[in-house]
């Protein structure tokens, strides 16, 4: 079994936001139905970076100077797809939720990069049911079975502009964010992003 990316999209409608993978599926016997699972990884070492890449992804891969040629991969997905039967070749999607919790690494990677590709790595795994003659036969797909796809940078930060627009998203400890909305409360300030500048002034003065 041969299995290619053929692109990603929008997943539509999504009340979450989503990209949709299309995969390119040929088999040389008449499938009966195929349970795949795909792990997508981000494959850091394949693409050039310039230093302002660099300089963003500093709490990824460490200080400029030190990074290494051999670039960890980021796991960023892995989802269940169920197929119905095929003979020859088929066309499927497979979604992936997308966060913009900073506290994924993956997350972290992409909202890191300005323009260009992100070199992904699927590997595919799962059970295959053929017909060999007339018989049904199950196989197992083993995890050498994979595809590259380089998706531009562009269709990750589309999405996220749809979602959340001119905005990104933190985490905070409950006694951080307590201590964050008193100083709003104390200065009458009007939003969040008020009580931020209003520190960061502060700090940097």
């Amino acid at each position: 079994m041969r299995i290619g990316v053929a692109g990603a999209e929008p997943a539509t409608p999504s009340a979450a936001p989503a990209l949709r993978f299309l995969l390119d599926i040929e088999a040389d016997a008449p499938i009966r139905a195929l349970t795949l699972t795909t792990q997508i990884q981000i494959d850091a070492a394949a693409r050039a970076y310039d230093d302002e890449a660099r300089d963003r992804l500093r709490e990824l891969f460490g200080p400029p100077g030190t990074w290494k040629p051999d670039l960890p991969g980021l796991l960023w997905a892995q989802t269940v797809t169920h197929l119905p039967g095929f003979t020859g070749s088929t066309t499927t999607p497979v979604t992936v939720p997308c966060t913009y919790d900073f506290d994924v690494a993956a997350t972290k990677y992409l909202h890191g990069l300005r323009d260009g590709e992100v070199p992904l790595r699927f590997l595919f795994t799962g059970t295959v049911f053929y017909l060999d003659g007339a018989r049904l036969q199950a196989a197992h797909l083993p995890w050498d079975t994979e595809a590259e796809h380089r998706m531009p940078v562009a269709v990750w930060k589309n999405l996220m502009d749809r979602y959340f627009p001119d905005t990104a998203w933190i985490r905070l400890e409950r006694d951080t964010f307590d201590r964050l909305h008193a100083h709003r409360t104390r200065h009458s300030l009007l939003g969040w992003d008020d009580a931020v500048r209003s520190l960061l002034e502060t700090s940097e003065s």
